[in-house]
């Protein structure tokens, strides 16, 4: 069937829709050993944040399987989950130095080093719809060409971006009106921006790695944290927190990340095999944290052994939050952007003519 499909897909450019090289020969006629010819054997190594089963490592697993797919199994992407090769601090310097080809990661871990990537901490930014976000993610000029330029500064490329849903917050308190969050302990990343972010709501917050947040909530080193609903239940963060709220503050924004140099080393052809397979994955990454995001909504929902109680902020609750965020932007433009917020300007204005 797969080789039926690469056959009948090609197009007259000479290459096939999903990336694959299309000498004039097909793999009916040749097998895989015909593709394997046409790439020297390597093995590329991908680290994640998230362990198995979550949207970041099951990206990482469909990821390499379609790159195999691709070069008839001459490249094999190795994907590493949360741990395997260290924090997500570690993680972003493995990549720097090329100690790993490939990253799925976070900007917020990466906030102290690329001042510009903080901006996705910034709350009520996105469209409250996270399919527009998910459209703005894939089209952004200040994200895709001006962000990356920066990143690339560090030797990092990051070849796309994409959500893994909103973000809501949980703890044991019932977050519902700024004033729950005074004084809270709040877990953050380690990201000056979130920080104020939460300052503004009145929480003392904590940056924290996320292989360390279950014992802190559990001990109360911490005492809220925010993530999309599939982390929050799959690394059983309702274990340890009583109530989740609703709030849709913000989008988990990850991004498919390359070493520069090793990125721009490889051949024309597998930096085009890279490329389409990054572009393939954008849909098929927002259906799967969409499918992850709704099921454990409703495992939570039916959790009995571990019950949660689940806040849904009303709009007017949310604009009170908005209305102490606002002001947060002064702050990236002022105190983190290093061209005067300039990034965040153009972002704006997509978002703007995104949503008219």
């Amino acid at each position: 069937m797969l080789s039926f499909l690469l056959v009948a897909c090609g197009g007259d450019d000479g290459a096939t829709d999903d990336g694959a090289a299309d000498d004039g020969a097909t793999d009916t006629e040749e097998g895989t050993d015909g593709a394997t010819a046409d790439f020297e054997e390597a093995t590329w190594r991908m680290v994640t944040e998230e362990t198995t089963g979550q949207v970041q490592f099951v990206y990482a697993e469909e990821f390499a399987n379609r790159i195999s797919e691709k070069t008839g199994g001459a490249i094999t992407v190795e994907p590493y989950e949360f741990g395997g090769l260290g924090s997500e601090v570690d993680q972003t310097k493995q990549l720097q130095d090329g100690a790993v080809e490939l990253a799925v990661m976070s900007p917020g871990f990466t906030g102290n080093m690329v001042k510009e990537g903080q901006i996705f901490a910034l709350h009520f930014l996105f469209p409250d719809s996270v399919e527009t976000t998910q459209e703005i993610l894939n089209t952004s000029e200040a994200l895709n060409t001006d962000l990356r330029a920066r990143y690339e500064e560090y030797d990092i490329s990051p070849l796309a971006f994409w959500t893994e849903g909103a973000m809501q917050w949980t703890s044991n308190v019932g977050l519902e009106e700024p004033a729950d969050f005074e004084g809270l302990k709040m877990r953050v990343q380690e990201s000056p921006l979130m920080i104020k972010s939460y300052e503004a709501y009145g929480a003392s917050p904590q940056s924290l790695s996320w292989g360390e947040l279950y014992t802190g909530l559990d001990r109360g080193t911490v005492e809220g944290q925010e993530n999309p609903i599939f982390f929050i239940y799959d690394a059983a963060f309702h274990e340890v927190q009583e109530t989740m709220t609703i709030s849709n503050h913000n989008n988990y924004v990850a991004m498919t990340t390359a070493n520069t140099t090793w990125y721009n080393g490889l051949s024309d052809e597998l930096k085009t095999i890279v490329d389409e397979t990054v572009e393939e994955m954008q849909s098929w990454v927002y259906e799967e944290q969409d499918r992850q995001n709704s099921e454990y909504l409703e495992e939570m929902r039916n959790d009995t052994e571990h019950p949660t109680e689940i806040i849904e902020l009303t709009e007017d609750q949310r604009a009170a939050f908005r209305e102490l965020a606002m002001p947060i932007r002064d702050f990236y433009r002022t105190d983190v952007s290093e061209v005067d917020g300039a990034i965040l300007d153009k972002l704006q204005e997509e978002i703007d003519a995104a949503t008219e």
